[in-house]
C-alpha cells in the first residue's frame, strides 16, 4: 500500500535485521471505521507479526500529519498498554503498527490480524477487526 502510494511512507528492514515471527501486542488508537469499530480506544490487543521488512518509516512532517490528523490505528505497545522502546518489535517510527489514509477506507499494517481470529489457532485478537468489516459491508449493502 505504501509502494502504490495509498499511503505514506515505506516499509524498511526492521531494525535487527532478521525476520520476526511472534506474538505481538497493539494499542487501538482510534475504533472509528469498520477496521477498529470492535475495540475500544486503548484496549489491547494480541496479534501474530512474520516479517523482515515491517519496519514503518515516514519523514518528520509525514508524521506529524499522521499524529495531528489522527491517522494512525495502531502501535506496538506491552501487554499492559505501554508505548515504548521495548514494545517497539522492528523500528517503526512513534512505534507505528497499522495507518489509515485520509478517508479511513483504507488500513495499513504489518501484523496480521488475520492469524488470530480462532482460538484453537492462537487467539481471537483479529476477530474484532473482522466482525467490524464483515458489519460494514452488510450495512452498505
Amino acid at each position: 500500500l505504501t509502494e502504490t502510494g495509498l499511503l505514506p511512507g515505506a516499509l524498511m528492514r526492521n531494525a535487527g535485521l532478521k525476520f520476526i515471527c511472534k506474538d505481538v501486542h497493539l494499542k487501538v488508537e482510534r475504533n472509528d471505521t469498520p477496521f477498529a469499530e470492535g475495540y475500544n480506544i486503548g484496549e489491547v490487543m494480541r496479534v501474530p507479526v512474520a516479517h523482515h521488512d515491517g519496519n514503518y518509516f515516514a519523514d518528520d512532517e509525514t508524521l506529524q500529519e499522521l499524529e495531528d490528523e489522527g491517522r494512525v490505528g495502531f502501535r506496538y505497545c506491552s501487554a499492559e498498554g505501554a508505548v515504548d522502546a521495548a514494545s517497539n518489535i522492528n523500528g517503526s517510527r512513534n512505534n507505528i503498527a497499522g495507518i489509515y489514509n485520509k478517508r479511513g477506507t483504507i488500513l495499513g499494517m504489518m501484523p496480521h490480524p488475520e492469524d488470530a481470529v480462532e482460538r484453537l489457532l492462537g487467539g481471537l485478537g483479529g476477530k474484532p477487526m473482522f466482525d467490524g468489516l464483515v458489519a460494514g459491508l452488510e450495512g452498505a449493502a
